[in-house]
């Protein structure tokens, strides 16, 4: 897998995802066709709209000459080099789309799922060749995040891994290898651990949900852009790493663990439950919408600070 102008890639669902992958493949693979394939009605209309907030530092006429909007799956994939589906996250859906793809791409394409959730081994039960489907999810934006997670099913060929690999390393992507399916894969399975003790502490009204997140980006985000947990506990035993972290302060983490497991027991901090509106109300009032467009720039900023 090279970025050639052979590379033809076609985008199944062109949600916010979609597009944020779209602009990755445009601007990191300048010689790439890709083809857009969705069902919604106005979709000359909502590309054209939405998709230059993505691309920024390219010219619209640029951008144009190589993306085509195909209303038939069968016509957007059946050249295609590379299929990267991101439609609703419904395991049937996946299930009947990529046995549909199957039927119409050339047979060495990758198939590549951009699912937050769904493993590839139940994605794949249609299909009659089930090597050929791998999820790849991205971190959101993907246009600027760096991270994409590889999740092969069992049944996954280890060609089609290594060529996804290959290729989004030569993107200056960083994919990483999930070896074994999970709930959530590892990305989020972190953030929404991190997640659930920020809910419980401000449940608990320990912290304000504006001064949580100070806390966060003022210590553990900038030190995890440079060094991940490990790493960073690590360095944090001296000359005798982790071992000797967990030697000096292993009581507290255990403390910190099942005073969390109390905590989120007691404040009963499940999705849906009374805290959830208390903290939704907080972040409201102190952001209110989002400026996505500065968060990104910063965030690039960062990366390319930290060589990412």
């Amino acid at each position: 897998m090279t970025t050639s102008p052979t590379t033809k890639i076609a985008i199944i669902g062109a949600g916010t995802i979609g597009l944020s992958l779209t602009a990755l493949h445009l601007v990191q693979n300048p010689t790439c066709q890709i083809a857009i394939h969705d069902p919604r009605p106005d979709l000359q209309s909502y590309i054209t709209t939405h998709l230059p907030t993505y691309l920024p530092q390219v010219d619209k006429a640029t951008y144009q000459t190589r993306i085509s909007l195909v209303s038939d799956l069968s016509s957007a994939v059946k050249n295609a080099t590379i299929i990267q589906e991101q439609g609703p996250e419904e395991t049937g859906f996946k299930q009947r789309i990529w046995a549909q793809i199957e039927g119409y791409a050339p047979p060495n394409a990758l198939f590549w799922s951009s699912t937050s959730g769904i493993p590839a081994s139940e994605q794949n039960r249609e299909m009659k060749d089930k090597s050929r489907l791998v999820v790849v999810h991205p971190y959101n934006p993907p246009h600027v995040m760096p991270l994409l997670e590889v999740v092969p099913a069992p049944s996954t060929s280890a060609d089609v891994v290594e060529r996804t690999l290959e290729y989004w390393r030569t993107l200056g992507r960083t994919p990483v290898v999930v070896r074994k399916e999970c709930t959530g894969f590892v990305a989020n399975r972190l953030a929404f651990a991190l997640f659930r003790e920020a809910c419980s502490l401000v449940a608990q009204d320990v912290v304000s949900v504006e001064d949580l997140d100070a806390i966060v980006s003022a210590s553990m985000g900038p030190r995890w852009s440079v060094a991940g947990p490990f790493k960073s506990y690590h360095a944090g035993g001296g000359e005798g790493g982790l071992k000797s972290f967990m030697e000096k302060i292993g009581g507290t983490v255990q403390a910190c663990w099942s005073a969390s497991d109390e905590d989120v027991k007691r404040e009963g901090i499940e999705v849906g439950n009374a805290w959830q509106d208390k903290i939704c109300r907080q972040a409201n009032e102190s952001y209110g919408v989002v400026d996505t467009s500065t968060r990104d720039e910063t965030t690039k900023k960062v990366l390319n600070v930290v060589g990412h």
